[in-house]
């Protein structure tokens, strides 16, 4: 590992010149980030080391192709294979350091990235951090692109990847198009993104104090009101090995983006039940009126049909008491703050590249 540790000086020293440059934004000229600590790319990782070792020198491609440098910080989401010896074997021209913050368990890569950008905001001193995953299906060279929005939006609002197109197969497409549709009824806000952005430091500080982003990360963001802006970016395909997310994974991440806006969801179902409620009244008032002031009843029809009529009514008072009495019980909760909470997960760090602080 020893090697690993020792930069290329004169390679870090171009980047260093490269970075004061001017970065040409249409109408527009910015000063690019000026050191490698104003850049910080985050990356959850569970066993995906061999997608990271293709992963990493594509980044510093794209970093060094547009004059940007930055610092790697991977969250080791509790991997049960061990970081590789030969994970950045050529060294890089412009990652500066890459380090490794352990997790005490597996959380999930949600609750990575949470832990992730609580532990960069409390002891590293940034102006912007790069979320992405892993494996490669983010586009190393949509980064600049991040990074050039947020800047040309004054720093003052997260930039997501809008995905446009997808490399999954059909079945995944089928069920990916139908969560949307249902997530979009129950809580009226579009799956546009996923994790791969740009968070400004001013933003970041108030990310990380958002409980929900402890469930998940873009919804987080939503429900905060944070300002945010997408570009349009196409999905890439896994670097290396299989994902590490089933089914059930997929269901408990979708459930967690829900139940984000769960508030939202339960005022729409409320409305649903009481609309429902309603109907029901005015059909039990209808088959009364027509039992008692017309010729046109069935014989027993009316005893049948009032008595489902109240059952269906007794149903939807009991979704009502349930909701109010949930609802009252989870202000007595105590939710988790990433910003205060983080430290009891993360573990230790250590830097597997770039020179020892």
């Amino acid at each position: 590992m020893g090697r690993q540790f020792a930069s290329d000086d004169r390679s870090a020293e171009v980047c260093r010149q490269n970075v004061l440059a001017f970065i040409d934004v249409p109408n527009l000229v910015i000063e690019s980030v000026s050191h490698a600590n104003d850049l910080i790319v985050l990356m959850p990782v569970y066993n995906d080391w061999k997608a990271l070792s293709s992963l990493l020198p594509r980044l510093d491609q794209e970093l060094n192709a547009n004059r940007l440098s930055a610092t790697v910080v991977l969250v080791d989401d509790g991997s049960t294979v061990a970081i590789p010896n030969d994970l950045c074997p050529n060294g890089f021209q412009c990652i500066e350091s890459i380090d490794v913050l352990s997790l005490r368990r597996n959380l999930g890569h949600q609750r990575a990235i949470a832990v992730g950008l609580s532990y960069i905001e409390a002891n590293m001193a940034c102006q912007y951090v790069i979320v992405m995953d892993a494996d490669g299906e983010d586009d190393p060279r949509d980064v600049p692109r991040l990074v050039r929005e947020c800047i040309a939006n004054q720093g003052m609002k997260i930039i997501f990847a809008a995905r446009t197109r997808r490399s999954e197969g059909l079945f995944f497409k089928f069920f990916y198009h139908s969560y949307r549709f249902i997530h979009f009824l129950l809580t009226g806000v579009k799956v546009r993104v996923g994790n791969f952005s740009v968070v400004p430091m001013a933003s970041l500080k108030r990310l990380v104090a958002v409980s929900e982003l402890w469930n998940h990360y873009a919804a987080a963001v939503h429900k905060a009101r944070l300002p945010m802006e997408v570009i349009p970016t196409k999905r890439s395909s896994r670097l290396a090995g299989p994902s590490h997310m089933d089914i059930v994974a997929l269901v408990v991440h979708g459930l967690s983006a829900m139940a984000v806006f769960g508030d939202r969801i339960g005022v729409r179902l409320l409305l649903l039940v009481s609309l429902g409620i309603l109907v029901n009244v005015g059909a039990l008032v209808g088959v009364i009126v027509i039992r008692l002031f017309t010729t046109l009843a069935i014989p027993g029809w009316a005893t049948y049909a009032v008595g489902l009529l109240f059952i269906m009514l007794i149903q939807m008072l009991l979704v009502v008491l349930v909701f109010i009495f949930v609802i009252l019980a989870s202000r007595d909760r105590t939710n988790v703050i990433p910003c205060r909470d983080y430290v009891h997960i993360a573990g230790k760090i250590h830097r597997v590249y770039g020179k020892i602080p």
